[in-house]
């Protein structure tokens, strides 16, 4: 670099004091300015560490003009909140570990610093010590053969203190957090180095642990993680119990001991771990440095950033995230939620914020006849979001992003995400502005009778009166279709429902079920919500599932203009590069889609991604928002990133003729 990278530090807590000595004996780095929340603090810090400037806040930090690169240091459920301001007001960040409490949060900063064009690092210094680069580089190269099991512990012995950092649960505190994040993403690393690749993710974590009866807390706690390389890891950490912190990585041919992998010595301090070859004396290997452990963390950031990556490599964005996933699975192996987590306590945003649209927002919307606002286009489901702080991480970015329409149903997750849903309107206070689509009476509850006891649980779950769009899962053809018809007609009358309509129903059973109702003077089927993609669905990923995407349905809905809720309208990742040709990991995937025809769809939509500037998955979906009759796009993403990437395809537009060449119905455009 030309010049130095001129750093903030955001708090003054010991951590913060080390980080400011380690930056002033960094090759890259300078401390420029500090932050608290005194003034008087700000000076004190800045006078022990000959800091130039010190703010009084840490919003004044943020808006120093000198300052590049912010060290987030406070504590750890203050982490996200920071960390968004530095990010909005341009400086790159990296953050003290944890990165947040849990996996969402991690998301939430991951996508607003790619968004704003900033690089985020989650400060685990040990990553950028030269020792943790040679155990890569041992493991990697087959120095004990096959790696089959890893063994790390992070631990020690504090009295108790229940407003104390490593023991308040208004603080995020315990041992899995604070330390167990250093075990976890040293066996991911590890496991990763075995098999080539940067970092793995565990594919099952279990565990156990001891709350502290006062705070709820972990007091200590243990896990085993299981990777799909046969790799098996145990970790165990601890705030109120001493161990021997140190790592073990054993192999078919020998193993490796490192006593200190945590804070391994930096400025010319021993530094050693020994590899144990069957058939060979130990070896000692040093790891020893001139360079300070946190000047090593800084420089590391520095150089990613004078090179314009998008990542600082010993460190990156996609590890933090599996990391904290990890940890999520971990604590809730153990039964630790946090108050503030806790679906009845989570009353504010990740960014502690009112939910505002953005003024950038891209949705669009489309009419449904008898609800009364109008409807996104891009229909998010809530049927995965199986936490709090998950769930409104999601939900708050897609009503950020324009979005209004939630789709859920009774079944899913046996209620939880009605509920949760519910709570969310609830705190959000925007109940009126969003319109629910519920879903009841599928199979085998399907008859008049179940369809009212599920839709009343519903509303009860959901916290409100109505549904704006209710849709049975499925039909019964058992059952005369009027029958449905005058049941949901009560609802309606009711005020339970405004318009209802059929989820997986067939075209034959819809107008059997309209002619019903105009020949009573009822309301018929508002709107319909099969399956319908650019690929055909070859097999019905559930029992009941009905596509709309053949020839004679596409004519009905043109013909009568019944609005399409599509589900699976992006063919479940079939448009993505996990699905192909050569891509066989996802059975359900291929069971579902592959076909020689939808491979010809899937080549086409990729030709015209390229000519467009679009990923394909976007010109997938905006083939279903391009028909000649009213679609809404229903879309499952599992993180921000998803639901941004999915957004994209509102921007295409697509003529009747490359509609017509996407689905095969053209041999040219």
């Amino acid at each position: 670099m030309s010049s130095p990278l001129n750093w903030g530090i955001l708090s003054t807590g010991r951590i913060a004091g080390i980080f400011a000595t380690g930056v002033s004996r960094s090759k890259l780095g300078r401390v420029a300015a500090v932050g608290s929340r005194t003034q008087a603090a700000a000076d004190k810090f800045a006078a022990d560490f000959r800091v130039p400037r010190a703010h009084g806040t840490y919003q004044a930090l943020l808006d120093d003009p000198e300052v590049q690169a912010v060290y987030i240091a406070t504590p750890h459920p203050q982490h996200l909140e920071w960390l968004i301001r530095a990010a909005e007001a341009g400086k790159h960040v990296l953050c003290e570990k944890p990165l947040g409490l849990n996996h969402a949060e991690a998301m939430v900063a991951a996508q607003v610093c790619r968004e704003r064009n900033v690089l985020l690092m989650e400060a685990f210094m040990y990553r950028c010590h030269p020792q943790t680069a040679k155990l890569v580089e041992l493991v990697r190269s087959g120095a004990i053969g096959e790696v089959k099991l890893i063994q790390a512990a992070f631990s020690f012995a504090s009295a108790f203190n229940a407003t104390a950092r490593h023991w308040a649960n208004d603080l995020g505190g315990g041992g899995i957090l604070d330390v167990g994040c250093y075990p976890v993403s040293f066996a991911r690393l590890m496991a990763g180095a075995a098999a080539g690749v940067p970092f793995l993710n565990p594919t099952a974590v279990t565990g156990a642990g001891h709350l502290h009866p006062a705070t709820g807390t972990d007091v200590y706690a243990a896990a085993t993680l299981k990777f799909g390389n046969e790799i098996v890891a145990q970790v165990s950490c601890g705030v109120g119990l001493g161990q021997d912190s140190s790592a073990r990585i054993y192999g078919t041919a020998g193993s490796i001991l490192v006593p200190s992998p945590w804070i391994p010595a930096g400025e010319n301090a021993p530094c050693s771990f020994t590899l144990h070859r069957h058939g060979a004396e130990p070896e000692v290997i040093s790891a020893q440095t001139p360079e300070h452990l946190y000047g090593l963390e800084a420089d590391a950031f520095a150089a990613a950033l004078a090179a314009g990556a998008r990542d600082v490599p010993q460190m990156p964005v996609d590890d933090t995230l599996g990391n904290l996933a990890a940890l999520d699975a971990w604590r809730a192996a153990i039964g630790l939620v946090y108050e503030s987590e806790k679906p009845e306590n989570f009353t504010r945003t990740h960014s502690r914020r009112p939910l505002a649209r953005r003024v950038d927002a891209p949705m669009t919307y489309g009419a449904i006849a008898g609800v009364e606002k109008p409807v996104a286009r891009l229909v998010i489901g809530c049927d995965n979001q199986t936490t709090m702080p998950h769930a409104a991480a999601m939900w708050d970015d897609y009503v950020e992003r324009g979005g209004n329409a939630f789709d859920t149903a009774f079944q899913y997750w046996d209620g939880l995400m009605e509920r949760l849903l519910g709570q969310w309107m609830k705190h959000r206070g925007n109940r009126e502005q969003m319109v629910v689509i519920g879903k009841g009476a599928h199979t085998p509850f399907c008859t008049p009778e179940w369809l009212t006891t599920q839709l009343l649980v519903t509303l009860e779950r959901l916290q409100t009166g109505h549904v704006d769009l209710y849709l049975m899962h499925r039909d019964n053809p058992a059952v005369p279709v009027g029958e449905f018809v005058d049941v949901l007609n009560e609802h309606v009358k009711a005020g339970r429902i405004r318009v209802f309509g059929g989820s997986n129903w067939t075209i034959e059973r819809m107008n059997a079920a309209n002619r019903y109702a105009k020949r009573k003077g009822l309301q018929g089927f508002g709107a319909l919500s099969n399956n319908f993609s650019l690929a055909r669905m070859v097999e019905a990923p559930w029992t009941g599932c009905v596509a709309a995407s053949d020839p004679a349905s596409r004519k009905w809905l043109k013909k009568t203009q019944t609005p399409l809720l599509a589900w699976s309208s992006q063919a479940r990742g079939f448009f993505t590069p996990r699905g192909g040709r050569d891509r066989r990991e996802d059975s359900e995937l291929v069971r579902c889609w592959y076909s020689d025809d939808n491979f010809a769809r899937r080549d086409r939509a990729v030709e015209l991604a390229k000519e467009k500037g679009v990923s394909p998955i976007n010109i997938a979906a905006a083939y279903v928002l391009s028909q000649p009759f009213p679609t809404f796009a229903l879309i499952g993403p599992r993180q921000i990133s998803e639901t941004a990437d999915s957004l994209a395809c509102l921007g295409v537009t697509l003529t009747p003729k490359e509609v017509a060449w996407l689905n095969l119905e053209r041999e040219w455009r």
